[in-house]
């Protein structure tokens, strides 16, 4: 434990672990490298170093080199060129498509503040969308927590595209969610907190441990419920022993509140809001957005309405890396949403006051509002106009032109900020069908 660092980044630890372990050359020569979690510990804390449940959270040194992770029991992991990471389809279907659901009336359910995949996942049920998305009733919760995975080898693809078999000795799994009905138990991941892919082997280990277990089918759901809206997706692995060959089955997003957002509320927000005549952001202290999805702004809002946080756990809660971390709340404040304030001698961003208010608002209120928010940007509002017209989000090129005509920021940043533009302009015509 001698050379053990105190204070050292998941970054630092995992660079000085595959110097000293040789990693690379390893993976490269044999295609995989096991480790025990006592060599990680000598660096950093094992429960900080192995689970990156998206790709956004990956250090950048495993991330630059293609190396990925893998329990294989409670106390060794695999590392090679796994690809062990599913894609989550965008929200490309307009709100307005999608299936509203009434909630019985439970004084203890504040559907403005589900705030917990606990919570969500109950009201997932109570609402009766879980029995409509299985299209089958009678689900009833029979399982979940930490449980032991119990023996299984597998396959799995790698960037090299050479498969390599993976061996699993009673390692930990955890599950948020386990049903069964009449026809299959179902096994689920939940998310309060939007991210753009996912770690399979949230879905892959607790499956290989059930189908164990039971002789009903299993059917695989992963639920991501953000900004009021639950999107439900459900897979499968079309061979049991081969983790890459998991498939998206079917996908239906629904919606607790009213999400009928017409073309004219949205025009209607326009002519009420005053563009500010002035939106050089170059030399001011706000820099110009490098945050592509609004969704991802809107759920760390979410989660941070009474629960101010320091960069580092907002870091850890959406799963980015520091940089990420900061480039989400310069956007919050470049809407006026989020700011830093002085907590007990540390810094920590929380809600503004406007923040707290949009936080509070139905759906349709505070999508328009934020929407608001948005248009009060000369370049949001120009190119607002052009998609009413159109009905098309204009192209990189386009915004990337007039980025340098407004001079927003400097023109090393903005084919990288370009795409931020981009991505919020798509997210207001997502609002509605254009």
């Amino acid at each position: 434990m001698a050379e053990r660092k105190e204070g050292l980044s998941a970054n630092e630890a995992w660079k000085a672990i595959i110097e000293k372990y040789h990693v690379l050359e390893e993976v490269e020569k044999n295609g995989y490298f096991l480790i025990k979690a006592s060599q990680i510990k000598e660096f950093r804390e094992p429960r900080l170093m192995a689970k990156w449940d998206s790709t956004d959270s990956l250090p950048e040194v495993l991330r630059k080199n293609r190396i990925n992770i893998l329990p294989d029991s409670r106390s060794s992991y695999v590392l090679g060129d796994f690809i062990l990471y599913q894609k989550i389809p965008e929200l490309d279907e307009p709100v307005t498509r999608m299936k509203q659901v009434e909630l019985p009336d439970y004084e203890t359910i504040d559907i403005n503040n589900i705030s917990s995949e606990a919570n969500a996942i109950n009201v997932l049920i109570i609402s009766g969308i879980l029995d409509d998305f299985l299209e089958t009733s009678g689900n009833v919760s029979t399982f979940n927590g930490r449980m032991g995975t119990g023996c299984f080898d597998f396959e799995v693809d790698t960037y090299r595209k050479i498969k390599r078999k993976i061996s699993v000795n009673n390692a930990q799994c955890e599950i948020d969610g386990g049903f069964e009905n009449e026809a299959s138990v179902v096994i689920m991941e939940a998310k309060n907190v939007v991210h753009e892919d996912f770690h399979v082997r949230q879905l892959y280990y607790p499956y290989r441990l059930w189908r164990s277990r039971v002789k009903k089918p299993i059917r695989l759901v992963f639920s991501v419920y953000s900004n009021m809206i639950y999107r439900l997706f459900e897979y499968r692995f079309a061979t049991p022993e081969d983790y890459s060959s998991i498939e998206l089955v079917q996908a239906k997003n629904y919606s607790l509140q009213d999400t009928k957002i017409s073309r004219q509320n949205l025009l209607e927000v326009r002519r009420n809001t005053a563009v500010k005549t002035d939106d050089n952001m170059e030399g001011t202290k706000i820099p110009f957005i490098q945050a592509n999805s609004m969704d991802r702004v809107i759920s760390l809002l979410e989660n941070m309405y009474e629960n101010p946080m320091t960069t580092q756990q907002i870091a850890e809660l959406m799963d980015f890396d520091l940089r990420q971390s900061d480039y989400y709340f310069n956007a919050g404040r470049y809407l006026g949403l989020f700011e830093k304030t002085a907590d007990d001698g540390q810094k920590v961003v929380s809600l503004t006051a406007l923040g707290n208010r949009i936080f509070r608002l139905n759906y349709k209120k505070r999508q328009l509002k934020l929407v608001e928010l948005i248009l009060e940007h000369r370049i949001f509002a120009d190119f607002f106009d052009v998609m009413m017209e159109t009905g098309e989000v204009p192209d990189k090129k386009e915004i990337a032109d007039e980025m340098r005509a407004l001079h927003v920021c400097n023109e090393g940043q903005v084919a990288r900020r370009a795409s931020s533009v981009a991505g919020w302009l798509k997210w207001i015509g997502n609002l509605m069908k254009l």
